[in-house]
């Protein structure tokens, strides 16, 4: 029986992807751990790899194609010692399309395994499901709808059942990423970190009113401005993929900000003095040089683990109290963001910090991040210092509950011992998660950052 070859799903926050090359042409072998295509998702461009062996019988989607649905038919592999041609002929009989159920006998789908160093699946999400048809006498199945629901039913596990029922987890906003979108054990565990999470859904009562305004149309924003006045710029999957998931922080998490001033003059120093005395390699460049930003992720790193009732992630089924400080840390690239993680920062030494920055922020740029560098962490760090801003306020990132917005560097007038003095000032701002995080819990953790921020020392011990 021929086996489909679907769209995978990348990232959790992949809904569609952009096919941008084909590595095997029809007619090739395909053997177990080949790549036969590269998918660019809206974070990264990843490799596809089989993990069955056959015969690539049929391209159905060509490469350069943007915008395919996770779960699309994109080609079809024929068996070892099946008919080639007959495989083609069948192209997408048995594939679940985009916008409807599959057919009762499907053909085995392809799983993907994303690459690069054959990293584990992100958890998938399939494409809108098509209109119900209309009513007959007789009554037809639902057709299945995403994520693993149909017609009320949800599909999944008897052991995802069980997982999420002892961790609390309503299983019904769980994302599946098994065949069809089935819930499936790994979907569990991603939802005990917070990923792979539904909304709860919410009904208003009869006559609320609705606590956000609709937003203006396309037609309306376009009528405002004069014909051929501006240039429509289409978006990309990472700014949809921004814009959506920023937009449903600021609606779903109670913000809250915390602001304190730095006086970061023995930071200053103490880099020098670092720099100055960093090992040269062969050919002649220093083994690291920090920045301001690496006592930054250490000193919160640090600080989540002073207070550790700050280092947490909300969910319905309870509150996650991480054990490690995994520092997210924004880094800026073409057409938008992505965030890095430094695992287990409270441990790593200034230097394993600065190199460790140093080669995520060359990756992110060419968009070779792999999903398990930049998914999940327990807090971030925002810095626009570098762009001279004094101060300002970041957007929570899920499952994060707090995130650091840092700002420039810069001689301020103080007042000490009664005298009117220059320093280093730096103000640094913490966006707090209230479900999570309350009020006075915030200042203590931004009090452990200022305390060690300001005394660096404190970091080498």
């Amino acid at each position: 029986m021929p086996i489909n070859i679907l769209m995978p799903a990348l990232s959790p926050t992949m809904e569609k992807g952009n096919l941008a090359k084909w590595l095997k042409k029809e007619g090739d072998t395909v053997k177990t751990g080949d790549v036969i295509a590269e998918i660019e998702t809206d974070k990264a461009t990843m490799e596809y790899e089989a993990v069955d062996d056959g015969t690539l019988a049929k391209i159905v989607v060509p490469e350069g194609t943007q915008d395919v649905a996770v779960n699309q038919l994109i080609a079809v592999m024929a068996q070892e010692g099946e008919d080639v041609k007959a495989a083609a002929a069948a192209a997408g009989k048995g594939a679940p399309p985009p916008a409807a159920s599959p057919a009762p006998a499907a053909a085995p789908a392809l799983q993907a395994a994303a690459a690069p160093a054959a990293q584990a699946k992100a958890p998938a999400a399939l494409p809108p499901v098509a209109p119900a048809a209309a009513p007959k006498p007789a009554p037809a199945p639902a057709a299945p709808a995403t994520n693993g629901h149909a017609g009320g039913r949800i599909f999944s596990s008897p052991l995802a059942r069980r997982l999420a029922k002892d961790a609390g987890i309503d299983i019904g906003r769980i994302q599946g990423t098994g065949p069809h979108g089935r819930i499936i054990a790994r979907d569990v565990e991603t939802a005990k970190t917070g990923g792979g999470l539904k909304a709860p859904a919410a009904t208003p009562a009869a006559g609320a009113t609705p606590m956000i305004a609709p937003s203006m149309s396309d037609q309306q924003i376009r009528a405002l401005y004069e014909d051929g006045s501006y240039e429509v710029v289409p978006h990309d999957g990472m700014r949809r993929t921004i814009a959506q998931r920023l937009t449903a922080s600021v609606q779903t998490i109670p913000h809250f900000y915390l602001t304190v001033d730095c006086d970061i003059g023995k930071l200053l120093e103490a880099r020098e003095e670092i720099n100055a005395l960093a090992p040269k390699g062969k050919d002649g460049k220093p083994g690291y040089k920090l920045s301001v930003n690496d006592f930054v992720i250490k000193a919160l790193a640090l600080a989540l683990q002073r207070v550790p009732d700050a280092n947490v992630s909300w969910t319905d089924g309870g509150m996650l109290k991480h054990k490690h400080s995994d520092i997210g840390v924004a880094v800026a690239m073409p057409n938008g963001l992505i965030t890095p993680i430094i695992r287990n920062a409270e441990t790593k030494s200034l230097s394993t910090i600065s190199n460790e920055m140093r080669d995520f922020a060359i990756r992110a740029r060419d968009r070779k991040l792999k999903p398990h560098e930049y998914q999940g962490g327990t807090s971030a760090v925002s810095n626009l210092g570098m762009y001279g801003i004094k101060d300002f306020t970041a957007v929570i990132n899920p499952p994060h509950a707090t995130i650091l917005a840092v700002g420039t560097g810069e001689e301020r007038a103080v007042v000490r011992d009664g005298k009117i003095v220059a320093a280093h000032i730096m103000s640094c701002t913490l966006s707090c998660d209230h479900r999570a995080v309350d009020g006075a819990l915030g200042a203590v953790l931004i009090g452990a950052f200022k305390s060690l921020i300001e005394n660096p020392v404190m970091m080498l011990v």
